[in-house]
């Protein structure tokens, strides 16, 4: 291969419209500063970032425990996913300070990622890996003496290409997982540098968890990887990542000011700070009708998307708390 290798992918009518759809979203977003400056947003969806990266991976803390290690609180659990967390952590704070194409970064940033967790992080492997899907090999990567070349011509392309970063982006992250290689940890490094490539050319990603969104469709992810490899091309994983970033960007859409939105829920956005219980919240509302609040207040703000639970998996959990989300916060600013 030369410095002039092209990776093979075919641009879609699909690709194009998902394209120009999240250009407008995101023209629309930049209006807003919240989105962009306000740094709760930002740390909350950097926690469900690493959350969604680290859950496909098969690492199990939650939300709840990801935030306690942040804020430097004991949290019990397997010490090998803590480990994943606090490199995780480390790693999407140091983000923009890498350069896509730079392969020292490329490594620094899997040194860091992997610390304590390989004999030899941010070296490129020195074996034959593969994926595998239960007992069987759904790819074998590249011989490993052909992997330094492959991902040198990768980055070369990525430096040099003129394709639009939301689609040079899918590329890469294909590429990268189709030539896997790091003994460990190809799946996550190929998330976070994608989240790199997005954020150089908008910084918005910043507070957009696409990563989060993956984990959601973590079957179809696989899947697309996996029918990309059959094509010899990586379109079809290029529309589903764009599938992921549309979904995650309308996430952070301003909500329309609509007349369902009711003046019970827009005093509930407003009592809401941080994270509250159902008792918390209903004492700063002055209510004490339990059924009352759920229905008039909780239910609807659940479903409009304007608020959510910390704990989605166990809503009669006595742990149990909710939040204002992004869309709520938007809300809210567009109605002050």
């Amino acid at each position: 291969m030369t410095q002039s290798y092209t990776p093979p992918f075919n641009i879609s009518s699909t690709i194009v419209s998902l394209v120009a759809e999240i250009s407008q979203i995101l023209g629309r977003l930049a209006v807003l500063d919240d989105v962009s400056n306000n740094l709760r947003l930002r740390r909350i969806n950097r926690i469900r970032t690493i959350q969604g990266s680290l859950a496909i991976e098969g690492n199990t803390l939650s939300v709840e425990q990801i935030t306690a290690i942040l804020e430097g609180k004991r949290v019990m659990a397997p010490p090998r996913e803590i480990q994943e967390v606090r490199n995780a952590i480390k790693a999407y704070e140091v983000l923009e300070k890498w350069k896509p194409y730079s392969k020292d970064d490329l490594l620094s940033a899997h040194s860091l990622l992997m610390s304590a967790l390989l004999d030899l992080p941010g070296t490129f492997r020195t074996g034959g890996v593969g994926i595998m899907a239960g007992q069987t090999v759904v790819h074998l990567a590249p011989p490993a003496g052909r992997v330094p070349y492959l991902m040198n011509d990768l980055l070369q392309w990525l430096k040099e290409t003129n394709q639009h970063p939301l689609i040079a982006g899918s590329v890469f992250h294909y590429e990268f997982e189709f030539i896997h290689p790091f003994e460990d940890g190809n799946g996550r490094m190929g998330r976070l540098w994608q989240t790199l490539i997005l954020g150089k050319w908008n910084p918005l990603f910043s507070a957009i968890p696409v990563e989060s969104l993956v984990y959601e469709h973590q079957a179809e992810y696989y899947a697309a990887l996996n029918k990309s490899t059959k094509n010899a091309e990586s379109s079809v994983f290029i529309e589903f990542m764009l599938k992921m970033i549309i979904g995650a960007v309308r996430s952070l859409s301003t909500p329309e000011v609509r007349p369902d939105v009711t003046p019970e829920v827009k005093k509930m956005l407003s009592a809401l700070n941080g994270e509250m219980t159902r008792k918390e919240i209903q004492q700063k509302l002055g209510l004490k009708d339990e059924k009352h609040f759920r229905t008039a207040y909780q239910q609807p703000a659940i479903a409009q998307g304007l608020i959510e639970m910390t704990i989605p998996d166990k809503p009669n959990s006595r742990l149990q708390k909710y939040r204002i989300t992004p869309k709520g916060i938007a809300f809210v600013k567009e109605n002050q």
